[in-house]
């Protein structure tokens, strides 16, 4: 049977068969006569999409036994409303593997954004530790490893693992080892084969033993271990495959759920984060001391030229004083950098507005003359207690944001702050509107850009809330933060 589901879904109206045996569209009689089935009702599905999805039609099929059945008006009506029920506890279900879905994502990120927000260094050895174990539900993991590509393309190298006891990290493979190729770049035809599945966004290779891609003392490796299934996730950068990852489980595992493999993938983009954090803070820790040590000697020559019988040169005198207050300043964002941020508590209103004061002087720079800057009404003093550097990333990306969204041919970027109820209250408007899946994707946080990913962490790690508005042609971003009190602001 062909063209009686299309047509339900394009007339959105049921279709019934009373004898299948005389329905010339129905083309594989001999199936359902061998079922003893004669009659069949098919009654719309629709399912509503849910975020990027697309809204799902399709029919729902319910069979008799009965030959030359008489449909009566009740069971299409009983059929119709069974129809529209199934749709809405698929809906349901839908709803409740997003739920899931984001939870598991805010855990994952929380492991590390709780770290920053304590001023810790991200170590990938702990990362791991402290994530695998909320990825149970998906895969009971004995062993993951992160590698990254090359430049060449010709090698890969062992990046970080788990139990890191058991990794080599350093370690160099040769992009040649067909397994590696695979997911490298992506060099094998797309399937369901004996002994592994391969598609873009993953390889589960379910047979180690006999498995075509893996080498043979890597099959000897895998056996004395235990594994089973080895599953691996290519992380892409501009549509290069510079990263991927791989898990090892003694557990049998044929196929996983696309919400399965969008969490493991979303786990290595964090890791791959996590990685660049931890290098990034091993070398703001060796950093520190040339640092230093350059702003010392900037130091020392100033003064062995103002002590000495030395020509006096003006130009020499201004190139060294740059020098000297640029490298004080490198000293100062050095040690900065590896302190802790320390909480304080400060006047919401007054980083606002100095905040809003800076992202004039720089819209000024940029020659953004067609925005028009406007300062509402300020409720001051809005005390807050958080790290002041933390709010004022907050405020400065959601007024750099709000400023790239206002249309070329300009239009208004305002702020203003307030106490409410217990919250103290900062909102930024500006004209041009965001769509309604945009909004979606805010409120499931699959938030797009970096800026607006990292603010909404530092607002959640502070204890606030931050929400979205937008219509007829203006948008604004709120930042609620609990209010303390005048006598708890004296006594800090």
């Amino acid at each position: 049977m062909e063209k009686e589901p299309y047509q339900v879904v394009k007339t959105r109206q049921s279709y019934l068969v009373p004898n299948i045996l005389k329905e010339e569209k129905f083309k594989h009689k001999e199936r359902v006569e061998r079922h003893g089935i004669h009659s069949m009702l098919a009654v719309p599905i629709y399912l509503h999409r849910f975020s990027e999805d697309v809204d799902t039609e399709g029919v729902l099929q319910i069979f008799y036994k009965e030959e030359d059945k008489v449909f009566t008006p009740l069971e299409v009506e009983i059929a119709e409303m069974f129809s529209r029920r199934v749709g809405h506890v698929v809906a349901l279900k839908k709803i409740s593997r997003l739920h899931e879905l984001n939870l598991t994502k805010d855990k994952i990120v929380d492991h590390i954004y709780q770290k920053l927000a304590r001023g810790e260094g991200i170590k990938m050895k702990d990362l791991f530790d402290s994530v695998i174990s909320e990825l149970v539900g998906i895969m009971k993991i004995q062993r993951c490893s992160l590698f990254s590509v090359m430049k060449d393309r010709q090698h890969v190298v062992l990046e970080a693992g788990y139990p890191e006891i058991q990794h080599g990290i350093g370690k160099v493979f040769p992009v040649k080892e067909p397994y590696i190729d695979a997911i490298v770049n992506q060099a094998e035809p797309f399937g369901e084969f004996e002994n592994e599945n391969i598609s873009p966004a993953y390889i589960l290779i379910s047979n180690p033993k006999e498995s075509r891609l893996l080498p043979t003392d890597l099959k000897h490796f895998l056996e004395g271990q235990q594994i089973h299934s080895v599953l691996y996730i290519p992380l892409k950068v501009n549509d290069l495959v510079n990263y991927f990852l791989v898990f090892d489980a003694q557990a049998e595992h044929r196929s996983f759920t696309d919400e399965q493999i969008e969490i493991l993938t979303f786990f290595g983009k964090e890791l791959m984060k996590g990685l660049r954090l931890e290098k990034m803070g091993d070398i703001l820790h060796d950093f520190k001391n040339p640092a230093i040590a350059v702003a010392g000697f900037a130091k020392r020559i100033q003064k062995i030229l103002k002590g000495g019988d030395y020509p006096k040169n003006e130009k020499v005198d201004q190139a060294l004083d740059i020098l000297l207050k640029e490298t004080s300043r490198i000293q100062e964002m050095a040690l900065t950098l590896r302190e802790k941020e320390k909480e304080s508590i400060i006047d919401l209103t007054e980083v606002s507005e100095r905040r809003f004061l800076i992202n004039e002087e720089a819209l000024k720079e940029l020659n953004s003359g067609k925005i028009q800057l406007i300062e509402r009404k300020f409720e001051s003093p809005l005390w807050v207690r958080c790290s002041p550097l933390h709010i004022e990333r907050v405020i400065d990306n959601l007024l750099i944001n709000a400023s790239n969204a206002i249309p070329q041919e300009g239009g208004e970027l305002s702020i203003r702050s307030y106490r409410k109820d217990t919250w103290a209250v900062v909102e930024i408007h500006n004209t041009g509107q965001i769509s309604e899946e945009e909004i979606d994707r805010f409120i499931f946080g699959e938030i797009r850009g970096r800026g607006l990913h990292i603010t909404t962490r530092l607002i959640k790690n502070m204890k606030g809330v931050l929400s979205v508005e937008s219509g007829r042609g203006r948008t604004t971003f709120c930042v609620m933060l609990p209010l303390v009190e005048p006598k708890d602001a004296k006594d800090d």
